[in-house]
C-alpha cells in the first residue's frame, strides 16, 4: 500500500530554477512527498548568487539528507533549447522519465544577469524605456524558457497518458503596471502558455496549472523591494508577505492525486490580495 506521507514515491520531478529561494523549498517539498527530484540552476555555483549556498551538488545532498528522497543536481541555460534537451537527458539517464515538471526559473533579471544593478533588475522595467537586451532577458527568462521545458517533457507524458507540469506565474501578470511591466507581461504570457497547454493536453490526461504568487519573502525579494517590515509576521493576518512554503505546499497538491482533476487553474498564493475574477 503506498505510504500516505509520500505519495509521489518512485515518480521523478524536474524542478527548474530550483538551486535558491522559492524553487529550492519546492524540490524539498516534492522531495519531502517521496520524488525522486532533479534540482537545477543555471550554473554549477547557483546557490551562491545571494548567499544561499554552495554548488548544486552541495544543495542535493543538504535535500537529500533533510527529506531522505534521492537528488540530483543539473544545470543549464533555461533559455536553450539543447541545454534543455541535455539536462533532461541527464534526467532520464538516471531515472528513465519524468513525471512532473515545475518552471520555476525566471524573474525580473535583466540582460547583464544578477551581479548588475539591484539583484539584476532592469533599471527601466516599463513599456516605453527598458532596453531591448533586458526585455529579450526577461521574457525569454519568464516565458521562453517555460516553454521550452514543457515542449521537452509534454510528448513522453502523452506517450503514457500521465504527468504534472506546474508554471510558476505571479501576481504581477494579473495586472497592467508602470514599473516592473515586462516582468508583468512575461508572467501573464506565462499564464495563458498554461491555459493554452491545459487544452492541448486535457485529451492525454495531464493537468497543467499555474501557481500565481503574491509578494514572497526570499533573499531577492528583501534586496530588490522596499519592505513594509509589518508585512514580515507569519501569523495572525493575511495581509502579510507570502513564506515560500506556503507557495510549495500549493505546488506539493498540484503533483499529486488529489489534483487529478484540477487543470487550466491560474491559483493565487497571496493571501487575497487579489480577489477579483481572472
Amino acid at each position: 500500500m503506498p505510504d500516505s506521507n509520500k505519495p509521489l514515491t518512485s515518480r521523478v520531478a524536474w524542478v527548474t530554477g530550483s538551486s535558491r529561494g522559492l524553487g529550492r523549498v519546492m524540490a524539498e517539498e516534492l522531495a519531502r512527498l517521496g520524488a525522486n527530484v532533479a534540482i537545477h540552476g543555471s550554473r554549477p555555483d547557483s546557490p551562491r548568487t545571494f548567499d544561499e549556498g554552495g554548488t548544486m551538488e552541495e544543495l542535493a545532498s543538504e535535500i537529500a539528507a533533510a527529506t531522505g528522497a534521492n537528488v540530483m543536481p543539473t544545470w543549464g541555460d533555461v533559455t536553450s533549447e539543447a541545454e534543455m534537451q541535455r539536462v533532461a537527458g541527464e534526467i532520464r539517464h538516471k531515472w528513465q522519465n519524468i513525471d512532473i515538471l515545475v518552471c520555476c526559473a525566471g524573474g525580473d533579471i535583466g540582460a547583464g544577469g544578477t551581479s548588475e544593478g539591484i539583484g539584476g533588475r532592469p533599471a527601466n522595467d516599463d513599456c516605453l524605456t527598458i532596453s531591448v537586451d533586458d526585455l529579450k532577458s526577461v521574457m525569454d527568462r519568464n516565458l521562453l524558457g517555460t516553454m521550452l521545458c514543457c515542449r521537452e517533457v509534454a510528448p513522453e507524458m502523452i506517450a503514457k497518458k500521465q504527468g504534472r507540469i506546474i508554471t510558476i506565474g505571479s501576481i504581477a501578470g494579473c495586472v497592467g503596471r508602470p514599473a516592473g511591466s515586462i516582468y508583468s507581461v512575461a508572467k501573464a504570457g506565462v499564464h495563458a502558455w498554461t491555459r493554452s497547454l491545459a487544452e492541448q493536453l486535457r485529451p492525454h490526461n495531464i493537468p497543467v496549472n499555474c501557481v500565481a504568487p503574491g509578494g514572497t519573502v526570499t533573499e531577492r525579494f528583501l534586496l530588490i523591494h522596499e519592505i513594509d517590515d509589518d508585512r514580515l509576521v507569519t501569523e495572525g493576518t493575511l495581509d502579510r508577505y507570502g513564506r515560500p512554503d506556503e507557495v510549495a505546499s500549493v505546488v506539493g497538491f498540484l503533483a499529486t492525486d488529489a489534483a487529478r482533476f484540477v487543470s487550466g487553474q491560474i491559483i493565487r498564493v497571496d493571501g487575497a490580495s487579489q480577489t477579483f475574477a481572472g
